[in-house]
């Protein structure tokens, strides 16, 4: 296995940034803050780490997005076909900023307030099985029960994807953001499934549109806009919809478990948030610092030679840039190690910064809210059930998350 100094000796991305991402990152932003390293795949990249040299490249309208900027050979994430690589994820401006406009009214912090109560029925909901389940004590891990089913059915309803089909759309995006080695098939098996299930989606929405989200964006499509203005490719719509649900689902899934977990350690702030609740808006934003559900930015590729930091990059190799190392640079945030519910969080980069901040911020932020805010209320003597020590967490560089969270209550 890997260490962080086996990573800092041979540039390997590997074990030591997976089991102490922390750790390897401290030691990258005092010694090669702009690092050669190996990426995901066995192809160079290069990681950044310090908060001013992150925020800055994030929107530098030099590093892009769009993956035909690449050198061959290069790290480029994940490979997907045309019909779901047609996404945000991928692109620049002009088409970015066309494709953003169309969907981020949906997405407005005002629009998404409207969602507040059905959130809120939902944690309860899920709560309430696990009362029926557990009767007035029990245990359970609280990723499948709780911080899984929770964002996937918000997106879903929003969406409008049919209940049968949200366990398959699960398992996908687990196979997708950490695939296992042993099963080397299984993420082209999954990939290949969600682009049969989004087909599908689309035509019998077509047959019978609703009120939900995609239903609108298929309307944008077939019917709204000039051509080449305002309105998307059907390889833009699909993509588009794999998009909101995948990320919908995984960010907020794992940002609502490495939360508790980090309440779960620190009792002291704990018993502080449940005396005033009303500190849960703020206290979401120093959860997104302290560990928040990406260590990475998606990709970039410079389209000519940039420097950063004292670092010349050339054009079209592969920028990976932490936004966890970032949001722990003691440069920006005072003991920034320290989880500190009182911490002015805000300026944090877990969310991106510049024309790709998250579109889905607003939402994943309330969700996170409500669901805690549930458990304080609903489970007051919730506890860790177990060593922290015996946790174990996704084997991804994509997503940081817990495999599992047992708890008991």
């Amino acid at each position: 296995m890997s260490t962080d100094q086996d990573l800092l000796a041979d540039g390997r991305l590997t074990d030591g940034l997976l089991a102490h991402p922390y750790a390897v990152y401290d030691r990258l932003r005092d010694t090669a803050p702009v690092h050669c390293v190996t990426g995901p795949d066995g192809s160079p990249a290069w990681l950044v780490t310090r908060y001013d040299d992150v925020r800055e490249a994030l929107a530098n309208p030099l590093l892009s997005l769009d993956k035909r900027h690449a050198l061959p050979g290069g790290y480029k994430g994940f490979a997907l076909p045309p019909a779901l690589d047609a996404n945000l994820l991928n692109m620049d401006p002009p088409d970015h900023t066309r494709i953003r406009r169309l969907v981020g009214r949906a997405f407005t912090t005002r629009r998404v307030e409207q969602l507040r109560a059905p959130i809120r029925r939902t944690a309860d909901h899920l709560l309430d099985v696990l009362g029926t389940s557990g009767g007035p004590h029990g245990s359970t891990d609280l990723i499948a029960a709780y911080a899984a089913p929770l964002p996937i059915t918000v997106i879903c309803d929003l969406l409008g994807v049919p209940h049968e089909h949200r366990r398959d759309f699960r398992a996908w995006t687990d196979v997708l953001v950490a695939p296992d080695p042993a099963r080397p098939q299984a993420a082209k098996e999954a990939v290949v499934a969600m682009l049969g299930f989004f087909t599908q989606l689309l035509a019998d929405k077509r047959k019978e549109p609703a009120d939900d989200l995609l239903s609108d964006l298929i309307a944008v499509r077939d019917e709204g806009g000039r051509e080449g203005s305002d309105r998307l490719s059907e390889d833009e719509l699909m993509s588009l919809a794999f998009l909101i649900l995948f990320a919908g689902y995984e960010n907020t899934v794992q940002l609502i478990g490495t939360a508790v977990l980090a309440l779960l350690q620190h009792p002291d702030q704990l018993a502080a948030l449940r005396a005033d609740p009303s500190r849960l808006p703020a206290a979401v934003e120093e959860f997104v610092r302290y560990d928040g559900p990406a260590l990475l930015a998606i990709r970039r590729f410079p389209l000519e030679d940039v420097t950063i930091g004292d670092v010349t990059v050339p054009a079209g190799e592969t920028v990976l840039l932490s936004l966890a190392a970032a949001n722990r640079d003691p440069r920006r945030f005072p003991d920034a190690d320290r989880f500190d519910l009182g911490r002015d969080a805000t300026g944090h980069l877990a969310l991106g910064h510049g024309i790709h901040y998250c579109l889905g911020a607003p939402l994943a932020r309330l969700e996170t809210e409500i669901a805690l805010a549930a458990l304080l209320e609903r489970l007051p003597d919730l506890k860790l059930d177990g060593d922290p020590g015996d946790l174990r967490w996704r084997p991804s560089l994509r997503a940081r998350g817990l495999l599992a969270l047992p708890v008991t209550y």
